[in-house]
């Protein structure tokens, strides 16, 4: 696998599209300044991923687009594909050539593609951490760079190594489990936080969850008492409206049977006015023919009169012939004259009988309009007597109705006065029940305010507890870190101790060889911050063995010598010179005597104080060269390890530190080590300690936030109960108030009832005690 080509589009200075084509090995691009070198390595490190604008040496990540000339407008997008050879199948992707694209719009949006496919950040750097270049596991030394990577700490070489051993991946992917883990169990630890909070409130929320069913239980109960109430006055108003249905429709009834009545009185007056209006022309008529035929008739019965009187007449001239010729003339004039006087009489009877005639005509004409007007009038008093008793009717129908409207009304003041004595009883008992609560909601507000100080002092005291477990938590931490630094730096310190040379070989043979007593370096205990300066001073005696005689010292030169080891410095205490310390010169300022900075055996201080005869140690040279001057013969050295002395200056830059330095560093780190052990012992001791305070702290403020929590369901079961009874009260006073009202209403109702009651009564008795008109007869219009 190896890069194969760099395609860079409006990236930093490539305005136009630039192909880099790429050959396995090791790529060059040469240029002078400001030829795009850097960018084309910047583009390499954004296409795979980069995040960082600073990494890219700029300010913010649109400033990779390029941003125009004097020449040429800036673009709106900067894009760069990096194609790899995939053939050897290094990256987990079945293609042998994998583009990888970055797209970053100028808007701020940005896009990445795997062989023109859109993907996401995540999928590209998945897919090369398996070839160990993904994101963080690929190194661009850029510019100036190049001097941090050699002065990398072995930490910092180690994350290289990791980087491109391909373990930075898998430790990604496990800090990445971790944080989920961690997540997890902070949500499983909330979750049985919630869990324990909610198992704690069980208890007051069943408790509630009865009172609120005995609640509903007693409300189910009102209701039923006032749906059973409201039922009875249904019931009550139900019959009182059947009764006044029943009584309007019997008067309905009535009414409806007397207008039928009267209907048809009505209906056959008509008819008989319409019949007499047709035959009146017809008794016009009859009349006429009645007059001729009684004048004919009269004419008839006087004519048959006359002839029955001339036949009788005739008759007796017949008996009496004899005589008709004897007659007196004059008899015959006599008897024509009362023939006359007859015929006059019957002409004034026929005329008076006309007249008799007229005047029944006359009469029978008044007598047919008196049976008119007997007519109408008995029609108008039969209508009067169906009013009079409709009337009646509905008088008694509007009286039984009052009454039964003026029972209901006293019925129904009767049962809101009993509602409204009920309801201040529950609202007298709801306020005594209300005040009684307020005394225990004071009374527990006092507890609580205990319980919240309470509180708050276990939390003080357990925030407190871990602080000082995270303290010491981090002490311990430390403490170890300190160790495992010194424990490392003392066995590389070690490691320098154990030289390969004649003085190693002594002291790896010490048990074979009699007389050695020790490295010098071992033996010696210098002043902190003088090592340098002793061991210049000794010089060669600082790397030496000290032995116990000459003849020790013989034996050890031989064996070095037959074993071909080198060569080594031996130190013998027993042979050295004495030297007279009182003899010498006193210092002055800040100078001292090398001697008196270094512990060491009695067995070789002689041979140390020898070596170090008016050796001086000094704070610099040009005190050290002032010490030379005066000429007593004494030597200065530097802390930098320059040594002055009569006749000789050794000095220059740091050299090798010696076995001295070396011994003094191992001794102060082991003592670093002791002591970071020891810290982390202390450490780890008040670790425990602080955790158990935590722990108990921690029971402390959960045993008083489990107070806190029972007060505070107290409170809510005790502040619902008050809004309960409160709500009751003002219920209770909404309905008294409601109710009274209601009376009120229902007395002016029934007032007005029983004035219209009476008012009712006293007509209906006004008009029963009146007689009124008798039935009308129809004699009379019989009679005519």
């Amino acid at each position: 696998m190896y890069l194969k080509s760099l395609t860079l589009r409006g990236f930093k200075s490539f305005a136009s599209a630039t192909s880099l084509q790429l050959e396995p090995g090791i790529t060059c691009i040469v240029g002078p300044n400001g030829a795009g070198k850097s960018n084309v390595v910047d583009a390499l490190a954004w296409v795979m991923g980069e995040q960082g604008a600073k990494s890219l040496r700029g300010g913010k990540m649109e400033d990779v687009i390029f941003a125009g000339t004097a020449g040429r407008a800036p673009l709106g997008r900067a894009e760069v594909s990096l194609t790899i050879d995939n053939t050897d199948g290094a990256l987990p992707i079945d293609y042998a050539e994998v583009t990888i694209a970055r797209t970053m719009f100028r808007n701020g949006g940005s896009e990445y593609a795997i062989n023109g496919t859109p993907c996401r950040l995540l999928d590209v750097q998945e897919l090369l951490s398996d070839s160990g270049i993904g994101h963080e596991m690929h190194v661009i030394v850029g510019q100036g760079q190049l001097d941090a990577i050699l002065r990398a700490t072995p930490e910092e070489r180690r994350g290289f190594i990791e980087e491109a051993a391909g373990v930075l991946k898998h430790r990604k992917r496990k800090e990445r489990a971790l944080r989920k883990m961690e997540a997890m169990e902070a949500n499983l630890t909330r979750v049985n936080d919630l869990t324990g909070e909610i198992r704690r409130q069980l208890g007051p929320l069943g408790r509630q969850a009865e009172a609120a069913r005995k609640a509903a239980t007693i409300q189910a109960d009102a209701r039923d008492a006032r749906l059973r109430l409201l039922a009875d006055d249904l019931v009550q108003l139900t019959s009182t409206l059947e009764q006044e249905v029943a009584d309007e429709t019997a008067l309905i009834a009535r009414r409806t049977e007397v207008e039928d009545a009267l209907s048809v009185v009505r209906s056959r007056s008509a008819a008989l006015e319409l019949e007499a209006q047709e035959a009146a022309p017809l008794v016009a008529r009859a009349q006429e023919r009645w007059f001729a035929l009684s004048s004919l008739r009269e004419r008839l019965v006087a004519t048959g009169s006359l002839a029955a009187e001339r036949v009788r007449l005739l008759s007796d001239d017949e008996n009496d012939n004899t005589d008709y010729g004897s007659r007196d003339p004059e008899q015959l004039r006599t008897q024509a004259a009362a023939l006359r006087q007859q015929e006059q009489a019957l002409i004034a009877e026929s005329a008076q009988a006309k007249d008799a005639l007229d005047a029944a005509v006359a009469h029978r004409t008044q007598i047919e309009i008196a049976h008119a007007a007997e007519t109408a009038r008995l029609t108008r008093l039969l209508r009067a007597a169906a009013d009079r008793r409709e009337g009646l009717a509905k008088l008694a129908g509007q009286v039984g109705a009052r009454a039964s409207r003026i029972e209901a009304g006293e019925a129904e003041i009767g049962r809101l006065q009993q509602s409204l004595e009920q309801s201040r009883a529950r609202a007298a008992q709801a306020e005594r029940e209300f005040a009684g609560l307020e005394a225990s909601v004071a009374v527990e507000e006092e507890g609580e305010e205990g319980l919240d100080a309470a509180y708050e002092r276990a939390a003080a005291a357990l925030d407190l507890a871990e602080t000082e477990v995270s303290q010491w938590r981090e002490a311990e931490r430390g403490a170890d870190r300190d160790r495992s630094n010194s424990l490392a730096r003392l066995e590389a310190l070690e490691l320098n101790l154990r030289r390969k040379d004649g003085a190693a070989a002594l002291l790896a043979a010490g048990d074979e060889l009699h007389g050695l007593t020790g490295s010098v370096a071992a033996l010696l205990q210098v002043k902190a911050g003088h090592e340098a300066a002793v061991a210049a001073a000794l010089g060669w005696a600082a790397d030496a063995v000290a032995v116990d005689s000459v003849q020790a010292a013989q034996r050890a030169v031989a064996t070095l010598r037959e074993q071909d080891a080198g060569r080594a410095g031996l130190l013998v205490g027993a042979t050295a010179t004495t030297i007279e310390v009182a003899s010498w010169p006193p210092l002055t300022g800040t100078a001292v005597w090398a001697r008196d900075v270094v512990t060491c055996p009695v067995s070789v201080r002689p041979a140390i104080d020898q070596l170090l005869d008016r050796v001086a140690l000094v704070d610099d040279p040009s005190t050290a060269v002032d010490l030379v001057d005066l000429g007593l013969g004494i030597t200065a050295v530097t802390p930098e390890g320059d040594v002055f002395a009569p006749g000789f200056v050794r000095g220059g830059s740091a050299s090798a530190p010696s076995l001295i330095e070396i011994q003094a560093a191992v001794d102060e780190t082991r003592d670093k080590a002791q002591d970071a052990v020891r810290r982390g012992e202390q450490a780890r001791f008040a670790l425990a300690t602080a955790t158990e305070v935590a722990t108990a702290a921690n029971d402390a403020v959960e045993a008083a936030l489990e107070r806190l929590h029972e007060s505070d369901a107290r409170m809510a079961a005790v502040a619902e109960r008050l809004g309960q009874l409160g709500s009751t009260v003002r219920a209770g006073r909404g309905e008294s108030e409601r109710i009274e009202r209601a009376i009120v209403a229902a007395e002016s109702a029934l007032g007005s009832d029983r004035a219209e009651y009476l008012a009712l009564r006293e007509r209906l008795d006004d008009a029963s005690a009146d007689p009124g008109e008798e039935e009308p007869s129809s004699d009379e219009r019989d009679r005519l």
